[in-house]
């Protein structure tokens, strides 16, 4: 049997489109349908001022999640900051503290990952009145955010 080039080259397509399908099913899985977790709460600053005679939150509500709080201190002393969740329901809740913060302008920062409750950010001088910040429901993804990490 004599074959020419087109013969050939129609089987070498077949066998190249037979290989392939088989490829391409191959890779297809079970058919298990595998969800992407969606991406926690885009994180807010909280900013907190420490005067002499208290501790000043902005803003003093806002939704559970991360959150980046940059404390001040404007006092003429080394203050310690702690951010402590209200135990009163019998739950365990968070505490993180930042180091001496030193007087009239310095900063301290706290990353802390929120869940709702209520909170105060106290300091270790007995002379100034801690502030009590409210948590709410989880903010909203950050799913479909642009330019997000």
């Amino acid at each position: 049997m004599e074959t020419n080039g087109h013969t050939t080259l129609r089987a070498g397509a077949l066998i190249l489109a037979s290989f392939g399908a088989t490829m391409l099913g191959a890779g297809c899985g079970s058919g298990e349908s595998h969800k992407n977790k969606l991406k926690p709460p885009e994180p807010i600053n909280v900013t907190a001022s420490v005067s002499d005679k208290r501790v000043l939150v902005s803003p003093h509500a806002f939704g559970a999640g991360p959150i980046v709080l940059i404390i001040t201190n404007q006092t003429a002393r080394k203050q310690d900051v702690t951010l402590e969740a209200d135990t009163t329901s019998g739950k365990a809740g968070i505490q993180q503290s930042t180091g001496p913060i030193i007087p009239e302008g310095g900063t301290a920062q706290l990353q802390v990952n929120v869940s709702s409750g209520t909170y105060h950010l106290t300091t270790a001088d007995g002379r100034v009145e801690a502030a009590t910040i409210a948590v709410g429901g989880s903010r909203g993804t950050s799913q479909n955010e642009l330019l997000q990490p």
